[in-house]
């Protein structure tokens, strides 16, 4: 049986989060769209994105439910993400149609069960200017996930991996999906998106979610799906720059200041590109950056910043 969601009122300041840029987006928090009440605890969470589930949550008797209370709450003036059914499935293109008329409320969606280029391109016709993050969830879609990430209307990538063990029978070492994670990352890098969003890690141990969040950072994944509020605030800091690392940062740029500011040898622009993207990470995430560091002359780093 599952708590009552934690009224609005009752949370203090510091457990309230705030939507971010989904391009930098860490913890994509999941919610039955059948419980239409947890819907405002879910967007006073965490959360970097809340997403409205009204697929794989959802049993078929209560699909038109779900999908009308999502509706419902869009069209009060919420703006959140909704996962939609697959391409193919009897509900698609009526989850489509419900979200085509909810307006500038809608701030993305994610497909699920995505095995092909079409299943994007043809969500993004029905969806125009509409983010998509393709949720890959198959063996079928692993083979054709460059092609999948290169597709018009692919925002990030994201790996459903409930539904990929059950589809391969692979167990769920950090090792036997190794192969999996390194796929979806580089065929982000390639297609020039921001970094893949990892599967959920299921269970309630704080030990256990820390150790799969730091596997998905291992993998260069900069995002994870999150299947109950109280994983966004760990998910979230395992995602971001350490104080261990914005310290190096800060260590470094003043080392290289001190010596005049002229590269030096070979290692140095691989090394200001990773102390600029933690430092503009911190920022963008609210880390404190003490002002002796955060200097704006710094040049961005050369390449994919929503990754280090």
């Amino acid at each position: 049986m599952n708590p009552p969601p934690t009224p609005a009122a009752d949370l203090e300041p510091e457990d309230i989060g705030s939507r971010i840029d989904p391009v930098l987006a860490r913890s994509w928090l999941l919610v039955n769209g059948i419980a239409f009440d947890r819907f405002q605890a879910a967007s006073h969470s965490r959360a970097d994105i809340v997403v409205l589930d009204i697929e794989d949550a959802v049993a078929p008797k209560d699909k038109v439910a779900a999908r009308e209370n999502v509706v419902r709450w869009l069209e009060a003036g919420n703006r959140d993400w909704v996962r939609v059914n697959g391409f193919g499935t009897q509900w698609w293109e009526a989850d489509l149609a419900a979200l085509h008329d909810v307006g500038d409320n809608l701030g993305g969606v994610m497909l699920a069960m995505v095995e092909s280029v079409d299943h994007v391109t043809e969500t993004a016709k029905k969806l125009p200017g509409i983010p998509i993050v393709a949720l890959v969830e198959t063996a079928r879609g692993l083979e054709r996930i460059s092609e999948i990430a290169s597709a018009k209307g692919t925002f990030r990538l994201a790996f459903g991996i409930g539904d990929f063990r059950r589809d391969t029978g692979f167990g769920e070492h950090p090792a036997t999906l190794a192969y999996a994670r390194s796929r979806f990352t580089i065929a982000a890098k390639a297609a020039h998106l921001p970094s893949a969003i990892d599967g959920p890690t299921v269970g309630s141990s704080a030990l256990k979610l820390s150790e799969a969040t730091a596997v998905s950072r291992e993998f260069g994944m900069t995002g994870k799906i999150c299947l109950s509020p109280d994983q966004c605030a760990s998910v979230n800091e395992g995602l971001s720059p350490s104080q261990e690392e914005i310290a190096w940062a800060r260590e470094f740029f003043s080392e290289f200041e001190r010596d005049g500011g002229e590269i030096r040898n070979g290692s140095d622009l691989p090394r200001i590109a990773r102390a600029t993207k933690i430092v503009d990470l911190a920022r963008s995430y609210g880390i404190e950056v003490h002002a002796e560091y955060d200097d704006p002359d710094h040049a961005p780093a050369p390449s994919d910043t929503y990754h280090y």
